[in-house]
């Protein structure tokens, strides 16, 4: 009985595995002596973009939406702080290896010698990572920077890309305005 649940444990990781690779993962830091009460406008100014118009276009209106959810206005001639996205890409690679077979050993059937074998397989996977800048205009220095980082699927349609892209962004500028500390 003990031989078997080693085996069913290592199956349930590897059905667990891809979900938990799946999931955007996102970090934020601040500046501790900043009063963002003070903030109401917000102009948007060029970063590092993907190079996608359509892409591009999504970042910038996911990033329109979220400000004015959170109760900012643009104002491209005078803003109070200016917001800019940055994108990169970089490839991995997820290789995964697992047992081909059942065999008979001399502690009876189990994992590992005899017949059957390793299988491998290497995966490339496109990662991308999208950093939300809040600079104070005023002073001309950072206040705020979120970062998101995700598995990008290449082969998403338009209206998963649209709500992956919303998704992100909404998921990165969480916690702006920082909460004071009481």
């Amino acid at each position: 009985m003990k031989r078997m649940k080693l085996p069913m444990a290592i199956a349930a990781f590897g059905l667990i595995l891809p979900a938990v690779l799946l999931a955007q993962k996102t970090s934020f830091d601040f500046d501790k002596g900043t009063d963002f009460t003070k903030f109401k406008t917000y102009a948007q100014k060029p970063g590092t973009a993907v190079g996608d118009q359509f892409v591009d276009k999504r970042i910038a209106d996911a990033i329109d939406a979220e400000m004015t959810a959170k109760g900012m206005t643009k104002n491209d001639a005078k803003p109070d702080v200016t917001v800019i996205y940055h994108v990169a890409f970089d490839k991995k690679q997820d290789i995964s290896t697992y047992s081909t077979g059942m065999a008979y050993g001399p502690y009876g059937y189990g994992w590992g010698g005899g017949w059957g074998g390793t299988e491998v397989r290497v995966q490339e996977i496109l990662q991308g990572t999208l950093i939300i800048d809040i600079a104070d205009a005023n002073h001309k220095t950072l206040v705020f920077r979120g970062m998101g980082v995700k598995e990008v699927d290449v082969q998403a349609k338009a209206e998963k890309r649209d709500k992956n892209i919303s998704e992100a962004v909404k998921k990165i500028l969480k916690n702006y305005p920082p909460k004071p500390k009481k």
